[in-house]
């Protein structure tokens, strides 16, 4: 998959077929739309687009609100290249892109730089400034420039049950199951792997310690999760903590992962960390002693899990 960054950047000669959205999640809902798309695109030979922003729009539009994303830029570039896109066109979203009139965003964007033979997007697409056009704008635009719009309607979208919104519920409830199964994959924590205090390693349950520069994403809330990576080429399977290691006197929030059956050196490495289930919340012991009996058990349950699993063909 090529990545694009900038809408102007954009230099493909062949007509495409393109589809707009944040696609926050790349959930169910989204993979349908981007497979319909892709299968549409290869019957014609022509390329298969998806235009995203990033920023998300409401960062810049709603400065005053937090936005959290369930997944980064890097981890969503991942997962649409995993699905089969030709081109992702990354566009940094801005108040002066916002101000766009509707005839400016089809005949310079969608017609002039994109050259589109065909758009999908969802129902209750709006565009424009002030998000004044719908749908029903882009069919009369579509008459005047020759492409043609599919619209994806609102039953379908509703037939999947699914959205952003719930799957972010349900990341802040700790539901992880709920939550891949509306993504269709484990949810993802990606970051680089920093020196800690070494606590883990004196209790014989060394830890790798990861640490997430994007701010704006997602994060479970505090407890015990099942997770797995790929680390160079193979997969390694363990159990993560995030919180503030109440035990061990800790005060700030950290995300640690004790891989099973791994010691390799993984200081300074960017890791994907696929988070499969929760096992139990973060709790204090009254001893260090009653965490390292208690963290055996979380193994043991974790590595049984791991065997039911692979017994029944998922892993």
């Amino acid at each position: 998959m090529k990545i694009v960054t900038k809408i102007e950047n954009y230099q493909e000669e062949k007509s495409c077929i393109l589809t707009i959205g944040t696609f926050d999640g790349v959930h169910i809902g989204h993979q349908e739309i981007i497979h319909n798309l892709i299968t549409e695109a290869r019957k014609k030979n022509i390329l298969a687009v998806v235009l995203t922003f990033f920023p998300h729009p409401r960062m810049v539009l709603q400065k005053n609100r937090e936005i959290k994303l369930i997944d980064s830029i890097g981890d969503k570039q991942k997962i649409l290249a995993s699905l089969g896109v030709d081109v992702l066109v990354v566009h940094p979203f801005s108040e002066e892109f916002s101000r766009l009139t509707p005839l400016e965003f089809t005949r310079d964007i969608l017609v002039n730089t994109f050259n589109i033979s065909k758009v999908i997007i969802g129902y209750d697409h709006r565009f424009g400034r002030n998000r004044e056009a719908s749908i029903t704008d882009l069919r009369q635009f579509s008459s005047v420039y020759g492409f043609e719009v599919e619209e994806i309607p609102a039953q379908e979208i509703a037939s999947v049950n699914v959205s952003s919104t719930k799957i972010r519920a349900a990341l802040e409830e700790g539901d992880i199951e709920k939550v891949n199964q509306f993504l269709n994959r484990p949810f993802l924590l990606t970051g680089k792997v920093t020196r800690g205090a070494g606590l883990g390693r004196t209790i014989n349950f060394p830890t790798a310690n990861i640490e997430i520069k994007e701010t704006y994403k997602l994060c479970p809330p505090n407890g015990v999760y099942r997770v797995q990576s790929i680390i160079d080429g193979k997969q390694v399977l363990g159990m993560m903590n995030i919180g503030v290691r109440p035990t061990m006197g800790g005060n700030n929030k950290t995300i640690e992962v004790h891989f099973f059956e791994f010691n390799n050196d993984l200081y300074q490495q960017t890791l994907s960390i696929e988070i499969l289930s929760k096992i139990r919340e973060e709790q204090k012991f009254d001893s260090v002693e009653e965490l390292q009996n208690q963290l055996k058990k979380d193994k043991k349950k974790s590595t049984a899990l791991f065997d039911s699993e692979r017994s029944n063909g998922k892993a």
